[in-house]
């Protein structure tokens, strides 16, 4: 294997040899969501995303950290094809707060092709994110080790919902043309830099374990999940133990030189915000 693959996965505690199977893209899939967390600080730090490989390959395995979208299945696209998987980015909108028009292109997915079948694979879409792969199939539920989805078609295009509180509720409407670099990095652009974006006005974070466990942070609100349900639920108190969180629940990394952050540097950021979750 290569030096970038052996990398990946130790940072994601799978010590199997991948080969190119459906239980493969399913392991290294749900391994992804336990180990690298999705979040938002660099948006509200502010630094600015770079979507070059080795910058995604240094920030999510080198310094342990986590990231959104472009970052997170930027990476998992690479580790697809060092593997041999067929695999290509998509773009979707996301429609999961109704908006009243068509919002843009700003969340990036996989289409992977295996054995004459397609699927979508997701690993940044925050607290609804797929945790397993699903079949490029309309109007079949689908499970996964945290809940329960299906695709629908909406003229030439894909609709991704999940099943919540017994109804259905869209996520994303993506279709599938051709992407390109550029297509990500405008995307990107606009989620940290439009000024309406929920990426701006909330520190986010999300990490799925495989034992079907899901933990959540929105500002200072963090919760345990387990099964739909909240089993712990704490508003911390000050930023100390917020960043004690930061690392020992969501296991991210803080100390590398580039991509770490002090306690300093979050009460800086986190002054911005009160304990409700909202810009102070």
């Amino acid at each position: 294997m290569s030096p970038f693959l052996t990398a990946y996965l130790a940072r994601i505690g799978w010590e199997q040899t991948p080969d190119i199977s459906l239980e493969t893209l399913r392991a290294l899939h749900l391994h992804h969501n336990g180990a690298i967390p999705f979040e938002n600080l660099d948006v509200v730090l502010p630094r600015e995303i770079e979507l070059s490989d080795e910058a995604i390959f240094h920030k999510l395995v080198v310094a342990r950290r986590g990231g959104y979208c472009f970052e997170q299945n930027g990476l998992f696209e690479r580790v697809l094809k060092e593997v041999g998987f067929t695999v290509r980015s998509l773009l979707g909108r996301v429609v999961l707060a109704n908006p009243p028009q068509m919002p843009p292109r700003t969340h990036r997915i996989l289409l992977v092709q295996l054995a004459g079948e397609l699927w979508i694979a997701d690993v940044g879409f925050g607290g609804q994110t797929l945790t397993a792969p699903i079949r490029l199939q309309e109007d079949i539920e689908q499970e996964t080790p945290h809940g329960l989805y299906r695709l629908q078609r909406k003229g030439e295009d894909w609709v991704l919902q999940f099943r919540h509180h017994e109804r259905w509720q869209s996520m994303y409407q993506f279709e599938m043309g051709q992407q390109y670099q550029a297509d990500f990095v405008m995307g990107n652009f606009h989620s940290a830099h439009w000024p309406a974006s929920h990426f701006r006005h909330h520190l986010l974070m999300c990490r799925h374990l495989p034992d079907g466990v899901k933990l959540t942070l929105t500002n200072f609100h963090f919760t345990h999940w387990k099964n739909g349900q909240a089993l712990e639920e704490v508003t911390f108190a000050d930023v100390p133990a917020l960043y004690d969180a930061l690392q020992n629940r969501f296991g991210l990394g803080v100390n590398d030189a580039q991509h770490g952050f002090s306690l300093q540097q979050l009460e800086a950021v986190m002054a911005g915000f009160d304990l409700h979750g909202d810009k102070a």
